[in-house]
């Protein structure tokens, strides 16, 4: 259950911390309680993917600085701020992911899921990750916790292997990598759409330039998936850690999981479509 945006957009991994606001039930217009929704805004909460959101788009901000600086060195501005801010909406991107989620949960009993992560060890699993998050934002302690888990790689250490079994179990590395890959393609589009790349340039030339950067989405993916969880769930004991991973292996848990990467791949490829349509106003006044 992890999502990580990447260059050009950025990478996130989904877990999050508990968030105990009561939703009510939505009615439909004849008044009945619609179910689904409700037990799905419900989980939207206990994964607390409002505080996730936030700190993604902190993130995005950052994200969008850079590209201030990498594409059209400090030309953009307040204008360039203002417009990535935008982009970054909270309260939108809220609003999208939890209407994403409920319905990539149609049909599924969210009950079990619910019982998981309203409980311990979920609900710790879920503070760590949300506050790991938090704690990344700050470069020093990124670079720090990349430090320790390489040595961590190195020693094949018991938490390492315990770590590399969760992964496995949740597909962690080659669905974060395929979600990359599409939000570069739709910056991509974006780009196409405001008329900065060559007008020559085919989807089929974008599509094999952005397979060009699978082997280095791969790398650092991997490296950022093992940094995370080894420093989020440093403080879990190894019965905590099997219990998630197997319920992770459930029914349940591999819906859950393909429901949150649905949700989030659709909010992030239009965010990432959208940022690099906003570049382009800056790149081709750059070109002229």
């Amino acid at each position: 259950m992890f999502i990580r945006l990447v260059a050009p957009v950025l990478a996130l991994t989904i877990m999050a911390c508990p968030l105990y606001a009561q939703t009510d039930p939505v009615t439909d217009p004849v008044g009945e309680p619609q179910a689904e929704v409700a037990a799905s805004d419900a989980l939207f909460a206990a994964l607390a993917l409002p505080d996730l959101i936030d700190i993604m788009r902190e993130e995005g901000m950052e994200y969008g600085r850079q590209i201030n600086t990498d594409l059209f060195p400090n030309q953009g501005g307040a204008e360039w701020h203002a417009a990535i801010a935008n982009i970054y909406d909270s309260e939108r991107m809220q609003t999208e992911v939890r209407a994403a989620l409920a319905e990539a949960l149609t049909g599924q009993d969210v009950a079990p899921m619910l019982a998981f992560f309203e409980t311990e060890p979920g609900l710790s699993f879920v503070a760590l990750e949300v506050s790991a998050r938090r704690a990344l934002l700050d470069e020093a302690v990124e670079e720090a916790s990349k430090e320790i888990a390489a040595i961590e790689i190195a020693d094949e250490t018991p938490r390492y292997q315990i770590i590399t079994r969760f992964i496995v179990a949740n597909d962690l590395i080659e669905t974060n990598i395929v979600g990359a890959l599409n939000s570069n393609f739709a910056f991509y589009r974006g780009l196409m759409r405001g008329d900065a790349l060559p007008v020559e340039l085919t989807e089929t030339e974008i599509l094999a330039d952005v397979w060009a950067q699978e082997p280095e989405i791969r790398a650092s993916t991997t490296e950022w998936v093992y940094s995370f969880l080894l420093m989020a769930y440093q403080p879990l004991t190894e019965a905590d850690l099997e219990a998630y991973i197997a319920f992770s292996e459930t029914e349940p848990g591999r819906a859950l999981n393909r429901a949150i990467f649905a949700a989030f791949d659709g909010v992030f490829e239009d965010v990432s479509e959208r940022l690099g349509f906003a570049a382009t106003r800056y790149m081709v006044g750059q070109a002229l």
